[in-house]
């Protein structure tokens, strides 16, 4: 059989699947690989199950091009974390999980988004800390998003479940800024511009990929460009945001508030950061459901099986 490397413990039903194909080995840490981790899992395995934080930079294919892994079936989506052009020159081919985490990344915005926008963490610390003194019709006034504009940031998969929980869930109206143009099945606006739409969303929700062309996509200038009472939602990668300048605005008080999921040296969050009350703190729940996460897994192992099968691959990037 053979050899099959996966860097984090997975559901069981995912492992299961694993092991009736291959001899698996099952790194017990659950934190990201080091690089000299990464280069001997290259040499010694046929293929590797890597996920978010294992950092497949350029470095770590050099001399790899004899190596044994010729698939990295990645865990998740997002593969900014592995640099695919230097796999694809050393002769290994990477997949992902796409579709399996659509819809439970696109309930995690919108939690977000309610619980920044009436101020439900800070509601919940004022219970928990034994401060609330009770109700009063002027205590802890959030922003109603009914009838509020909601503007999307990358219009893909999850940026279109998103339009649909906002505008048919909600009841708000979406626009949207894309390098594309979208054939969409919902009432939603492409806006010609980011600057645009941060003047105008009340509601502004970050569904871009990761990598170079969108870090810092949001700094001080997109900052000030939003309304003052505007809340801002990261569930992509934690660099597309300025995390400094998003301290520097939250402390001013230039937005109305922040949900983040996702931080820019995750899982280091800024004391500045955790010590603000307009801001909902996650710690990267965007597919934490079981049955999401056996999904992804189960795409994952899939992909991994097609490989050795010498048939084509079902997600490749």
């Amino acid at each position: 059989m053979s050899e099959l490397y996966i860097t984090r413990t997975l559901p069981q039903k995912v492992l299961r699947k694993a092991e009736a194909h291959f001899n698996v080995t099952l790194r017990a840490q659950t934190t990201p690989l080091k690089k000299g981790e990464m280069r001997a899992a290259l040499v010694l395995y046929d293929v590797v199950i890597p996920t978010l934080g294992d950092m497949f930079s350029a470095d770590v294919f050099e001399g790899m091009e004899d190596a044994r892994c010729r698939l990295l079936a990645n865990f998740g989506v997002g593969y900014n974390h592995i640099d695919v052009e230097a796999a694809r020159a050393a002769g290994i081919t990477v997949t992902n999980t796409p579709g399996a985490v659509t819809d439970a990344t696109a309930d995690i915005a919108l939690m977000l988004m309610l619980m920044s926008a009436r101020r439900a963490a800070e509601g919940e610390r004022l219970v928990r800390t034994g401060k609330w003194t009770g109700w009063h019709p002027t205590q802890m006034l959030g922003l109603h998003l009914g009838g509020k504009t909601c503007g999307i940031v990358g219009m893909g998969r999850i940026g279109q479940a998103i339009a649909r929980r906002a505008h048919f869930g909600l009841g708000m109206d979406v626009i949207y800024h894309n390098r594309s143009a979208k054939s969409l099945d919902m009432p939603a606006r492409q806006v010609g511009s980011l600057e645009e739409l941060l003047g105008v969303a009340d509601c502004v929700v970050l569904a871009v990929p990761g990598g170079e062309e969108t870090r810092h996509l949001i700094g001080a200038k997109e900052l000030s460009a939003m309304r003052p009472h505007a809340h801002l939602i990261n569930i992509s990668r934690g660099d597309v945001v300025d995390e400094a300048a998003l301290i520097a605005a939250l402390e001013g008080g230039e937005i109305g508030g922040a949900g983040l999921d996702v931080y820019e040296k995750e899982p280091q969050v800024p004391e500045a950061l955790r010590k603000l009350q307009n801001v909902t703190l996650l710690p990267h729940l965007g597919t934490a459901a079981l049955d999401v996460r056996e999904e992804m897994g189960l795409m994952a192992v899939e992909n991994a099986i097609a490989h050795i099968e010498g048939r084509a691959l079902i997600n490749p990037v």
